[in-house]
């Protein structure tokens, strides 16, 4: 049994539901998509064993391998996929994922309900095809293929459990690992599916994915013996793991972005401008990575990270400015919004449990209180909570997110922020961004696509309806007796791709 940690519990493990980090980890496991993530974090076949592409680039065509099979030896056949992105768009299923795969013919109209989810233009001329159909050229469909979104659908146990569906014992999947067993606040573990198609080549016979809310004690349990990987590496000890366990820290970058968003519906962040980019204005993020997190995470003075493919970065156009200068004209600007010493704005910082959260918390409102006078409350709960909490919107001012690219392409993160886009958290809508973006999507010259995206994050990044804090760097700890773990900017490991080397 390989044990990994694999942060907070998961909000579900139905696939076209799923919204978090540590769902997707499980899920990636359970489920396969046409296309996976290779070791270098390139996309290769999945369930699909060769596609190919139309001229135009409008039409994608899938042929899958001989002989799939759903975990209780059902046939996995190309309509199981075609029902997987039905699903996804269909607004019954409220997924917060739903419009990622906008592209595909019919998407949006399905979305809004304008039209039924077989309009869908995904289709399966045969058992073992599947054609995708787009609207407009999507250069990164092939890693979205990888994510859960569009994994495929077993009907017959989603008719039967309904809302149960992706339970131990009831939940049926196509990939290397079956679900076994779900034990809340504690683990899930997920055991080898003897009908995956490539069973031959997995090492492990049982995954046990450990949840944590925060890197301490993770930490802990990975020195006792107790877990073979970790899923993050805490701060405070990062200088002792450096110098004692340098054979088994792992650091590379990562495609994904820590941010704290406001809430762009509600005073006193709605139509206010000038207050949002002030707070933004006086925090020290070079000071945030080197001295609260500390683990070589970048300051990030933009949204999409460096190292994402065909794109140069768009920065805050005060990111070189010296920082008095910077509080300065915060100080101008905090002012012209209304506020004073004698009149200070208060405001709540929401934020999931965790160490990490809270002492990145605690500089920020240290640092607002001295730059402008800010009086923050700092308020901590489960993951789950903060979600909803989110999602409610009437409560929150400034929440702490987090985003990890689905595909190596810079429109993963420029989507986020679309007018009505289904996990755009800040509410944030500008009709020009919007329109940016569309234009993107519709651009097959990648060189006229990428100024787009690069302008459209400059109009975005002058608005300020996030606060970028880092960009993130993968960070694990790995027994040495566990093989086959490959580092990736997708930062995606399968556990059909590791082993356990025997005891010596």
């Amino acid at each position: 049994t390989l044990r990994r940690g694999n942060g907070p519990e998961p909000d579900t493990l139905d696939p076209q539901r799923a919204r978090t980090d540590s769902s997707f980890n499980v899920l990636r496991d359970l489920f396969e998509g046409l296309t996976a993530i290779g070791p270098a974090g390139d996309v290769v076949p999945g369930a699909a064993e060769s596609w190919t592409v139309s001229p135009d680039g409008l039409t994608y065509t899938f042929k899958l391998r001989e002989g799939l099979r759903w975990s209780n030896g059902d046939a996995v056949t190309a309509e199981d996929y075609v029902a997987g992105m039905r699903r996804l768009v269909d607004p019954k299923t409220a997924s917060p994922y739903a419009q990622v795969i906008e592209p595909i013919r019919n998407a949006p109209a399905v979305v809004r309900g304008e039209a039924a989810p077989d309009t869908l233009g995904v289709s399966a001329p045969d058992d073992r095809t599947v054609v995708i159909e787009l609207s407009n050229p999507a250069p990164y469909l092939l890693g979205l293929l990888a994510q859960p979104g569009t994994f495929p659908v077993h009907a017959a146990s989603l008719a039967l459990h309904g809302a149960q569906y992706a339970q131990p014992g009831k939940l049926v999947s196509n990939g290397a690992f079956v679900l076994e067993e779900w034990v809340v606040g504690s683990h899930i573990v997920a055991a080898r599916n003897a009908n995956y198609w490539n069973d031959a080549a997995t090492r492990l016979a049982r995954v046990r994915y450990v949840h944590h809310a925060e890197a301490g004690s993770e930490f802990r349990q990975y020195r006792a013996g107790e877990l073979d990987v970790t899923y993050v590496v805490p701060p405070q000890q990062y200088a002792w793991i450096q110098a004692n366990l340098p054979g088994e820290l792992h650091v590379s970058p990562q495609l994904s972005v820590y941010y704290y968003g406001y809430n762009l519906a509600r005073a006193p962040f709605k139509d206010n401008p000038d207050l949002r980019r002030a707070l933004s204005l006086v925090i020290d993020r070079d000071r945030l990575t080197k001295q609260v997190t500390g683990v070589g995470e970048t300051p990030a003075y933009g949204w999409v990270p460096r190292g994402t493919a065909n794109y140069t970065p768009q920065r805050f156009d005060y990111a070189d400015r010296p920082y008095e200068e910077r509080v300065a004209e915060a100080r101008e600007l905090y002012r012209r919004a209304g506020y004073s010493a004698e009149r200070p704005l208060q405001v709540e910082i929401r934020y999931n449990s965790g160490e990490v959260h809270n002492r990145l918390a605690v500089a920020i409102a240290a640092m607002w209180k001295e730059a402008l006078g800010v009086e923050t409350r700092l308020y901590a709960e489960e993951f789950r909570a903060l979600l909803q909490s989110i999602q409610a919107g009437k409560d929150t001012q400034v929440f702490r997110s987090s985003w990890v690219a689905d595909y190596d392409d810079a429109y993963s993160f420029a989507q986020l922020l679309q007018g009505g886009f289904g996990i755009n958290l800040t509410g944030y809508s500008n009709p020009r961004y919007d329109a940016l973006l569309a234009e993107a999507t519709r651009q097959p010259d990648p060189t006229r696509r990428r100024s787009l995206l690069e302008e459209a994050e400059r109009l975005m990044l002058a608005d300020h309806p996030v606060l970028p804090l880092y960009f993130y760097v993968n960070k694990h700890l790995v027994k040495p007796y566990v093989l086959g773990w490959s580092d990736n900017v997708m930062n995606v490991q399968y556990s059909r791709d590791l082993s356990l080397a025997p005891a010596p």
